[in-house]
């Protein structure tokens, strides 16, 4: 981390763990110490006014005001600088962002779904196919309402809470709500977008740093709001490989088929071999007549 940086950390960043994060501290970074010389100056600027123009030395108001051009140059220089921020930098960075996603061939794809007040991640099983939701299907068993008679869905990985991604890989997330507006917001990875009702909205990171990072909901939701966090776990291939292996025969083990249970009021059938075969009894024998 360059000394101009240290600024960014001063202020409370934590560090970068993406790919693409050091461009957008370098942008803050840029921004922090322009807004810092801004402040500096204009602070000078307001004590040097004070000073000038106190009343002792102007004890009759002067209301032509000041004469030199200097201050409408300052202000042009400020507007030109935050110009050549906002389109130069800021904006080009933001649509490589959102327009030029990693192929998805290549990618984790997850389905992160916000609600009060947690995190639920869906990734596709070995198959690599989501499975079909159904709101009228969400149970507190099953949070996203996989419809357990798809086929693709047998599989499917849920996590309440902990998302586990391999090291150098691109995850893209698509990203919902059930309930009120909440915004994912990984500070590590640098990226952040609100969860809508009703939408999927696409992000995507490149983690370059194993360990373990929080997430928190970056958009008031409710009371609970403080306490709406989670996790992504950054493992490296084998590990990650070793997790999946172990949420995919958990998942397998969830989705197993139920045994069919008899209608209401049919009669339950026996084992034949628990019990002995049981004869009608035979009429006791009649004396003779003779």
């Amino acid at each position: 981390m360059s000394s101009l940086a240290l600024i960014n950390e001063f202020l409370g960043q934590p560090p970068n763990a993406s790919e693409h994060g050091y461009q957008i501290d370098h942008i803050i970074e840029f921004a922090h110490w322009f807004m810092g010389a801004l402040f500096v100056g204009w602070s000078a600027f307001f004590v040097f006014v004070l000073i000038r123009f106190r009343r002792s030395r102007h004890p009759k108001a002067d209301h032509a005001g000041v004469k030199s051009g200097i201050s409408t140059h300052l202000e042009f220089s400020v507007v030109l600088i935050e110009a050549v921020l906002l389109i130069g930098f800021a904006i080009p960075l933001w649509a490589k962002r959102v327009n030029e996603f990693p192929p998805t061939q290549d990618a984790i794809l997850v389905h992160v779904v916000g609600q009060q007040f947690n995190w639920t991640f869906h990734m596709p099983g070995p198959d690599g196919q989501f499975g079909r939701r159904d709101i009228d299907l969400v149970t507190n068993s099953n949070p996203l309402g996989i419809d357990p008679n798809d086929p693709a869905g047998k599989d499917d990985i849920v996590v309440l809470g902990e998302l586990h991604v391999p090291v150098n890989r691109s995850v893209i997330i698509e990203l919902s709500s059930k309930d009120v507006i909440h915004n994912f917001c990984l500070p590590h990875m640098r990226i952040a977008a609100d969860a809508i009702p009703g939408s999927l909205i696409p992000m995507w990171f490149k983690p370059i740093k194993a360990g373990t990072y929080e997430v928190v909901c970056g958009q008031l939701c409710g009371l609970g709001h403080y306490g709406m966090k989670g996790t992504v776990v950054v493992d490296e291939p084998a590990e990650y490989q070793n997790w999946l292996k172990e949420r995919a025969e958990l998942a397998g083990t969830q989705n197993a088929p139920a045994p069919a249970q008899p209608p209401a009021g049919a009669p339950k059938n026996e084992n034949p071999a628990a019990k002995p075969e049981q004869k009608p009894a035979q009429p006791a024998p009649t004396p003779s007549g003779d």
